[in-house]
């Protein structure tokens, strides 16, 4: 069944409607008719499975059946931050990284960042990257779409640092070193502690990687350097190799 998110939290009621973006996709997109069902997804996590019972010339209206009880979403709420890489790769990345289950993107320009986007081109990539985001989560059942934010400085980021539990900075260097169990640690201690909604931050850098002196910095944060097995990884790869590993620590095992 098709998926659609709704910016509101669930209150039981005697019909849904959907006008505008959902509406045209119903109507004029998918065609679907009285009778058909799809799941409606609020901004709380709730979703619920709801029938069409009328379409008018502007809106939708559905009555809800049933709840969905299945949790899809990440038990911590892993924010992938990637330092602005070239071409089409963050796009990539929030596709393939809402797939996975992360909870928010935020892009940065980091100094090795050869990307420079100025407020207009920041604010359309940013509805661009939304849009990828939210049609995601539609394709993977997610509860929630995630948050795309791209920040204009990186200071920014540092400013932000302190709204997370833990801070882990995917480090080459540290994968060239042959350093694979920080992660793998710091996943043991969630799991051990029973952290469950803790907030990770994950730092990557562009095609350049990290400086030393943003590393200085990520560390004097709080930041946890640590590798990615023994492979060095692209910019667009890396993310999705930590929300796998994530994924299969706090979800499988």
């Amino acid at each position: 069944m098709q998926r659609y998110f709704l910016d509101e939290a669930y209150q039981p009621q005697d019909h849904f409607v959907l006008e505008r973006e959902a509406y045209h996709h119903i109507v004029r997109v998918m065609r679907m008719s009285p009778k058909e069902r799809v799941y409606l997804a609020f901004n709380d996590q709730q979703v619920i499975i709801a029938e069409i019972t009328e379409i008018t010339d502007q809106a939708v209206y559905l009555v809800e059946l049933a709840k969905e009880n299945m949790q899809k979403e990440l038990p911590c709420q892993v924010t992938i931050a990637s330092g602005y890489p070239k071409g089409d790769k963050l796009d990539w990345i929030v596709q393939k990284g809402t797939e996975l289950g992360a909870h928010a993107f935020t892009g940065f320009p980091a100094a090795t960042s050869v990307v420079k986007w100025d407020a207009k081109k920041r604010k359309k990539r940013q509805e661009r990257l939304t849009k990828i985001a939210q049609e995601a989560a539609e394709q993977s059942h997610r509860q929630v779409v995630p948050q795309v934010t791209l920040l204009e400085t990186e200071k920014e980021l540092y400013a932000q640092l302190d709204a997370y539990d833990v801070i882990l900075v995917a480090y080459e260097e540290s994968a060239k070193q042959g350093e694979s169990s920080r992660l793998a640690k710091v996943l043991k201690e969630i799991i051990d502690n029973n952290h469950v909604g803790c907030r990770i931050l994950a730092v990557f850098g562009p095609e350049g990687g990290l400086t030393p002196q943003e590393i200085v910095t990520f560390e004097g944060k709080g930041g946890i350097l640590c590798g990615l097995g023994p492979r060095i990884l692209r910019t667009e790869t890396a993310p999705l190799y930590l929300l796998s590993a994530v994924s299969y620590q706090l979800e499988l095992l």
